[in-house]
């Protein structure tokens, strides 16, 4: 009887263990499950070969295993401070500020100038009181003398304000065009990836804005006796202090934007090329020309640098887009396009620029030669060199990708090939 019962808890002890499990009469025992022989699926070969880049899928039945963290790609961040360089809501929400005061102060003051005329007689301009909101996005320092159907301007320090306003105008616009206008256009044409599509849109908002500012110098240039580089009057009656009001307007919207495009270089919002560091010499040497043209009243010459850099850009935005969306017969004639307009405004017409000031400087008037900063002259004799200086920089940092043009240009008589050499991630894209 003990026999038999001992044989039987025997045999189900073995019939417990060929089905894995172990069991015992009396007190409770954690239960074990034998570990399953493994078998390498494709997924642990990938696995193997590239170790913990790529995870083999969870098996089924067992536990998801739960990540840390997720792979997401990091941006730069930025300060709240600046949050309206990147973002069209805040910038808008700025932008809409001094217009909400002009309008409240136009409407109302109205009512109080009787008052005020009486106690302070300088706010009274015109017979009315003097908006002091209207600077800020308006043209001010208008010469009285000037005649009222063609009036003139003097430089002055709202100008700072207008130029503080029309950076975050500039913002807003950028990020519009760029994100809202081209990002979907881009979209539509097949562009997938993100870095391209970033691409596209920086392409996009260069083609806006260099074909609005083109035609607008242009206009300017028309108006001035400097059209079409009749170089000479440059220098001639020099003073330019009194400006026609569309040339200040051009001249401070240029500036703005030049500014503006150095705040998306320090801060990294786009990125960055193969020739980054020519492209930020480019920026301090163009601000250099701006501001200080602007200071010492030789905006003539600055009208006509900005022309014979603004059209080039336009083409060759145009080409860069036509090449991303693929359209190959196009790009080949816009590119070709592209480097005649590049040569005669960006190397011809430079150099003309340059000749004038190392060979024309001496018709600046004899009253003009010294610096007096209340009548408006500057043009001492060293002024010759710091005006050719930066302007033979420019001209080195445009042979510098006059050079990356043609390279381009030969690859593609020999290859068909029109990728631009300057961008890291299009070889890729």
């Amino acid at each position: 009887m003990c026999s038999g019962s001992i044989g039987g808890l025997r045999g189900k002890a073995e019939n417990a263990s060929r089905n894995g499990i172990l069991a015992v009469s009396s007190s409770p025992m954690p239960v074990r499950q034998r570990k399953p022989k493994h078998i390498e699926t494709s997924s642990d070969a990938v696995a193997n070969r590239f170790g913990d880049t790529l995870l083999p899928q969870t098996p089924d039945g067992s536990v998801t295993p739960v990540r840390a963290s997720s792979p997401v790609g990091t941006r730069r961040k930025i300060s709240p401070w600046l949050r309206w360089v990147v973002q069209p809501v805040q910038s808008f929400k700025l932008l809409l500020i001094p217009l909400v005061l002009y309008i409240n102060w136009e409407l109302f003051t109205p009512q109080l100038q009787a008052a005020i005329a009486p106690l302070a007689p300088s706010l009274i301009h015109d017979g009315r009181l003097a908006n002091p909101f209207a600077g800020i996005f308006l043209l001010s320092h208008r010469i009285p003398e000037s005649d009222p159907s063609d009036p003139r301007y003097a430089k002055g320090w709202f100008d700072l304000a207008f130029l503080a306003y029309y950076v975050v105008f500039f913002s807003c616009f950028r990020q519009l065009v760029t994100i809202n206008t081209f990002g979907p256009i881009a979209k539509y044409f097949g562009l997938k990836k993100e870095a391209k599509i970033d691409r596209f849109g920086e392409q996009g908002y260069a083609l806006v804005y260099f074909a609005l500012s083109g035609f607008w110098g242009f206009r300017v240039m028309s108006q001035l006796p400097t059209f079409w580089y009749r170089t000479e009057y440059f220098w001639i009656d020099y003073p330019h202090w009194d400006m026609k009001p569309e040339l200040k307007r051009y001249y401070l919207m240029q500036m703005a934007y030049w500014l503006q495009q150095l705040i998306v270089l320090v801060l990294g919002l786009e990125k960055p090329r193969k020739d980054f560091y020519e492209l930020v010499a480019h920026h301090i040497v163009t601000l250099w020309l701006v501001g200080w043209s602007y200071l010492v009243n030789l905006t003539l010459i600055g009208n006509a640098v900005y022309m014979s850099m603004d059209l080039p850009d336009t083409t060759f935005a145009l080409s860069k887009l036509l090449n991303y969306i693929e359209w190959n017969r196009a790009k080949l004639f816009s590119f070709a396009f592209f480097v005649c307009v590049w040569t005669y405004f960006r190397h011809y017409l430079n150099l003309v620029i340059l000749w004038s000031v190392w060979t024309q400087f001496d018709l600046i008037p004899d009253h003009a030669r010294r610096w007096v900063w209340s009548e408006g002259v500057y043009m001492v004799g060293w002024m010759k060199y710091q005006i050719f200086a930066p302007l033979l920089l420019l001209q080195c940092l445009n042979l510098f990708w006059y050079f990356l043009i043609w390279r381009v240009a030969v690859r593609a008589i020999m290859t068909v090939d029109l990728n631009d050499d300057r961008s890291d991630d299009e070889g890729d894209d």
